[in-house]
């Protein structure tokens, strides 16, 4: 079961692609570190390019994700850090373009934006944090077999006489 997006009549629309809140079924939380625009061979995906710096972040970010047996619909929660205010609308056209293909039905994690003076290296734009919940595993069914090995039990301890 994914996540669900939570809504309040108290609150306004939201102003962009995402939740006010989710609700997420039990699992296994998984926190994605910030995750830049350089691509596997530590390339810069575009210098001065917000919207391929954000584009691959997020690829970065669905990556991680693979790699924890989760995907991008496990998102519970963004947070976008920018260097400049004045590369939101470019960030928000990312969204735009690739959201879709990870969202298909329009529901969207909340996602909090900061503008901060730098990042780890200067010439990076955008660096986006995430929080997925992998949905806990179904116990096997009575009878079936597992592929975890058995628990080793300890030998009965001997009487002392």
């Amino acid at each position: 079961m994914p996540p669900k997006p939570v809504t309040s009549k108290e609150l306004g629309p939201v102003l962009g692609m995402y939740s006010h809140g989710m609700v997420a079924p039990a699992g296994e939380i998984i926190v994605v570190a910030g995750q830049v625009g350089t691509d596997a061979a530590g390339r810069l995906a575009g210098p001065s390019d917000v919207v391929a710096q954000t584009k691959q972040a997020f690829a970065n970010i669905e990556r991680v994700l693979r790699a924890a047996g989760a995907g991008m619909r496990d998102v519970v929660r963004f947070q976008t850090f920018l260097i400049y205010a004045a590369d939101i609308d470019a960030f928000m056209q990312a969204r735009r373009e690739v959201f879709p293909g990870y969202y298909p039905d329009g529901v969207y994690p909340p996602n909090t934006l900061l503008v901060v003076s730098r990042l780890v290296q200067p010439e990076l734009r955008v660096e986006i944090e995430a929080m997925a919940v992998r949905p806990a595993r179904a116990a096997p069914a009575a009878g079936a077999s597992s592929t975890r090995s058995p628990a080793r039990r300890r030998p009965p301890a001997k009487k002392r006489r």
